[in-house]
């Protein structure tokens, strides 16, 4: 093939297909949403105790959790706790230490809500412009969430695949 064939090739392929597989990524980053929430093998006792100093000393906003709120149920510790833990999250930088605990809490981006108790997100406070990290790291390897890796392995594939033809044509290119 002539060289006049594959100048515009190269160029629709760099210029046009890689700016666009980055933009339907994201700019390459993938946005998860997370809430911090009770481990489900937490004793009763440490939940209640972590609970009872994220609604107190810790600040977190309890008044949905209390008598009559929507996320109120006396019966189930787990629920309350995780709403209190998450917005204590939420509230204090997004960071791991934050959803801790004393190691009866954990992230999950699996949303907590039922019913009419609606949990916010660390991606509803993201676009509210409060800056933190979202990662799992410092988690153990049993308790992290690596649901979004299958996406960040495809956002990569699209221009993999382009760079890789792009060096294809180039090689051609250069050896006619």
């Amino acid at each position: 093939m002539s060289h006049s064939l594959f100048f515009p090739l190269i160029v629709y392929l760099i210029f046009v297909l890689l700016p666009r597989s980055m933009a339907q990524q994201g700019g390459g980053t993938v946005v998860t949403e997370l809430w911090c929430v009770a481990k489900n093998n937490a004793e009763d006792a440490a939940l209640q105790g972590a609970l009872d100093w994220a609604c107190g000393p810790g600040g977190a906003d309890c008044s949905r959790i209390q008598k009559g709120g929507p996320c109120y149920d006396l019966s189930d510790i787990q629920k309350t706790a995780s709403y209190a833990f998450n917005d204590y999250y939420l509230k204090h930088g997004l960071t791991d230490d934050a959803c801790s605990f004393s190691n009866t809490a954990a992230l999950t981006s699996l949303n907590p809500s039922h019913g009419d108790c609606k949990f916010p997100s660390s991606k509803t406070v993201k676009n509210a412009s409060i800056s933190g990290s979202t990662g799992t790291l410092g988690m153990r390897p049993d308790t992290a969430d690596l649901s979004a890796s299958n996406r960040i392995a495809h956002s990569w594939l699209r221009p993999l695949i382009v760079a890789h033809l792009f060096f294809v044509i180039v090689r051609i290119f250069s050896e006619t």
